[in-house]
């Protein structure tokens, strides 16, 4: 048997400097458990034996079937067959039958001409000859690139928009091969504060090949592009642009005949007015183009507005103290805006619809004897859907219903083999909760309980954090957050619990999200540590004497900042991927929720965790890939040369050659996850007490 070896911290003359002492104890006390448990973590990441089966199906352009791929159980050849949605009757579909919308938006409005992107410029194929024709002339492969092309409705004009990335700064990044003599590649990395991409609009002539650019403001600082798209004619195009912090917004059209602009649509908010997440930009045109809705929180909450052509507010649709989470579909004909939205639970998302004329009030879509998050796919005429909703703990179920009754057709999916093992395992529910933390702050939390835990002992905390705008991990739907990865730390002996501070996307108010406006880090802290301290004092079995941390990405910068801020706290921490030193990260992010080092200096002190890392007192784990294209290595390193510095005590484990998400080469999912396993096991002692 080998031995186990533990590393004993003894502290002499004031703790001026340790001595570390190698004791042989004999075997692994915990051996036994990492041999249970490596199975079971090898069936979630080898083999998906938890991973929800997607229903994959396509609409007819009538709506009144869908189209999906099958197997032929004979000759065991992918086959693609139509359904009726009403009958059910199946149809094989020929190929130039099939209902597939891949590629149409780039077919001309005649079908006789494809746009074709490629080495950074536009061309025009012929769907006969084959032959191409290059609509604009950068340079292959170079700084300066050109797409997201699209056709004007009469096919005479192409707009498309141009990245001019050669004021961004070079970055060097080894090659993997010959180790002797690595090669290295150069990438541009736009950082906080540094030149971010030039952009312009340009339309093309398709007949003379000639291109007209768009004038559209185009301020020294840089800014970024929404939507652009021509505003069904062929002589207007819409441009939405969104300044560099995206505190500022403007939709606006262009007459590319006179090259007049026009503003239909601005708002500003002196902390953002977009935040990382697109899927709620832009506008949505209906009246035949006489009108749009567009979604803004200029009141404070996330609501959805009816402009008029000309740019003059019509109505309010969404009315009342609550968001929409997104937008869902619009159905015209029967005068419905869809959207999703969960007034009572920022975990939960459900459909909701509201008349399109402003009249009326919301009318939730969605039964209300089903909780969790339900998502939607509508039928081109909005008469259909594919349903598909799931919670925490049950896997999800896909059905075509009738969207205006709620009426189910028949189920698509029904994932019933993970069903019926999840629920021969008799898992305990995972419960849901509220965390007040005073001055009216209420947290959004979930834990997860040992599969033999008892109420009159105390159980180690384990808290899996994000806490960054980018993302909740409060989500009551299936397969999200590391969710069985958590599971099964639980079942060693753990109490697993997740909390969204302040500044999560909840759909709780612009006040909510906006409130870490300035410094990412402080605010997410404090809130993280005061709920653990409620939790241990309204919970007995809570132990507060041990408290365990982890995060990835922004949630592994978070645990850097529990660790170094709270230590009173929190006692261990597993930090995936931080990004300690945040001028250091990319301009595209940062800048959204921070502005840059220049104009927010004290935010930037503030928000890094190399700045407090004189704090740490528990026992840290620091994990990176250093492949890393997003939260680069050199951005970590920095921080693990500071405790060299301090002389402060920790671990620091690195992946050769992986990128953000550490899965790249066999077996580097499971080792990764034992790696924390272990490392939670000989530093925060499992099971009750």
């Amino acid at each position: 048997m080998r031995p186990y070896f533990s590393f004993v911290r003894v502290a002499t003359l004031g703790s001026l400097f340790s001595v570390i002492s190698v004791v042989a104890v004999g075997e692994n006390p915990h051996r036994a458990a990492l041999e249970a448990i490596e199975p079971r973590i090898r069936a979630i990441y080898e083999e998906g034996a938890f991973r929800g089966r997607p229903f994959r199906g396509d609409w007819t352009e009538d709506g009144l079937g869908y189209e999906v791929v099958e197997r032929d159980e004979d000759s065991g050849r992918q086959r693609r067959v139509r359904y009726d949605v009403l009958s059910g009757k199946r149809s094989e579909v020929a190929d130039r039958d099939r209902a597939g919308r891949q590629g149409r938006d780039e077919l001309s409005p005649d079908g006789h001409q494809r746009l074709v992107s490629r080495g950074g410029n536009v061309y025009v194929r012929s769907q006969t000859s084959g032959e191409s024709r290059a609509l604009t002339q950068n340079p292959e492969q170079g700084a300066v690139s050109s797409g997201r092309a699209a056709w004007s409705p009469d096919g005479s004009r192409v707009v498309f928009v141009q990245t001019d990335r050669s004021e961004i700064r070079l970055r060097p990044m080894l090659v993997p091969g010959d180790p002797s003599y690595p090669e290295v590649r150069e990438t541009r990395f736009a950082r906080v504060g540094g030149k971010i991409a030039g952009l312009k609009v340009g339309v093309i002539d398709v007949e003379t090949g000639e291109t007209a650019w768009l004038p559209i403001p185009s301020p020294s600082e840089g800014f970024y592009l929404g939507q652009v798209e021509w505003a069904g004619n062929s002589y207007e195009v819409l441009v939405e642009t969104l300044s560099r912090f995206r505190n500022e917004r403007h939709l606006l059209m262009v007459d590319v005949r006179s090259m007049k602009v026009r503003t239909l649509f601005h708002e500003a908010d002196p902390a953002w007015v977009v935040a990382s997440y697109r899927k709620n930009a832009g506008l949505q045109w209906i009246d035949e183009g006489q009108a749009f809705v567009v979604i803004s929180e200029k009141d404070g909450w996330r609501h959805a507005y009816r402009y008029s052509r000309a740019g003059e507010e019509e109505a309010l649709l969404t009315k009342g103290e609550y968001d929409i989470i997104e937008r869902a579909g619009i159905d015209e004909n029967r005068g419905w805006y869809y959207f999703y939205a969960s007034p009572k639970n920022g975990a939960q998302k459900y459909l909701y619809r509201v008349r399109i004329d402003g009249s009326g009030s919301e009318e939730r879509v969605t039964p209300s004897d089903s909780p969790g998050t339900h998502d939607y796919r509508f039928s081109p005429d909005a008469r259909w859907a594919f349903h598909t909703f799931s919670s925490f703990d049950s896997p999800p179920i896909t059905e075509l219903v009738e969207l205006e009754s709620h009426r189910v057709i028949r189920v698509l999916e029904d994932n019933g083999s993970l069903r019926a093992k999840v629920a021969a395992e008799d898992r305990p529910l995972t419960e849901f909760f509220q965390i007040d933390i005073g001055n009216d702050v209420v947290l959004d939390a979930w834990m997860l309980k040992p599969a033999d835990f008892s109420p009159e002992k105390q159980y180690p905390l384990f808290v899996y954090v994000y806490g960054e705008p980018h993302a909740q991990t409060v989500l009551d739907a299936w397969g999200r957050v590391h969710a069985e990865y958590h599971r099964a730390i639980a079942d060693l002996g753990y109490l697993v619990v997740s909390i969204d501070n302040r500044g999560t996307p909840a759909p709780k108010g612009a006040a909510w999200r906006r409130a870490v406006f300035g410094s990412l880090g402080p605010l997410s802290t404090e809130e993280q540590a005061e709920a653990v301290k409620v939790l241990a004092r309204t919970r007995s079995y809570v132990d507060a004497s041990r408290v365990g941390v982890w995060g990835w990405s922004g949630g592994g910068s978070n645990t850097l900042n529990a660790m170094f801020r709270r230590p009173d706290v929190f006692h261990v921490g597993i930090a995936v991927a931080p990004k300690p030193q945040a001028h250091l990260y990319n301009a595209w992010f940062q800048e959204i929720y921070m502005e840059t080092r220049e104009t927010n200096p004290e935010g930037y002190e503030n928000a890094s965790a190399i700045g407090f890392a004189e704090g740490l007192e528990g026992d840290l784990l620091i994990i990176h890939g250093t492949g890393e294209t997003n939260t680069h290595l050199e951005i970590v390193e920095g921080l693990v040369d500071r405790l060299i510095e301090l002389g402060k005590p920790f671990d620091y484990m690195t992946y050769p050659n992986r990128n953000h998400g550490i899965r790249e080469g066999k077996g580097t999912s499971v080792h990764l996850r034992m790696h924390m396993i272990r490392y939670l096991l000989n530093h925060l002692p499992p099971g009750p007490r």
